[in-house]
């Protein structure tokens, strides 16, 4: 019964490392588009600041999943290693969205902010899905 006790609260750990982690997604996306993301998606309905903080929820998911999976040894190592490694895939996330929007025309982050759905925000949904996915294979 131990080890069942022991089970759960080791799920609970690695369930807390991942939902900071994808919080912490959030707040880089937030940072990253000006203004507030919240908002855009809950207040003003926008359909780009939606695409693109999804694609960006789902990429960091496919990372921090990968970086539990993959975490090796004792409980204490095992979520250093999920938080090391999901930190630097929430940063490179950050990254790819940076190295989008310096490849392209205009400002991607703007694209939040202008009326009416903007193509772009499937450029940019689909950079932040591959870096998850580029990340999440460079741990595994």
């Amino acid at each position: 019964m131990d080890d069942f006790f022991t089970e759960i609260a080791s799920a609970l750990l690695y369930g807390a490392v991942g939902v900071a982690l994808l919080a912490a997604g959030f707040l880089i996306l937030d940072l990253l588009i000006p203004g507030k993301l919240g908002e855009l998606i809950i207040e003003e309905r926008n359909r780009s600041a939606g695409i693109i903080t999804a694609a960006g929820m789902v990429a960091v998911g496919a990372v921090v999943t990968t970086a539990i999976a993959s975490a090796d040894g004792p409980l204490g190592e095992g979520l250093a290693e999920t938080a090391g490694y999901g930190g630097v895939g929430v940063l490179m996330l950050g990254v790819a969205f940076v190295v989008v929007d310096v490849l392209t025309p205009g400002k991607l982050s703007d694209v939040c902010h202008q009326e009416g759905e903007q193509p772009v925000a499937y450029v940019i949904a689909a950079a932040l899905l591959a870096a998850g996915a580029i990340v999440a294979a460079a741990i595994s």
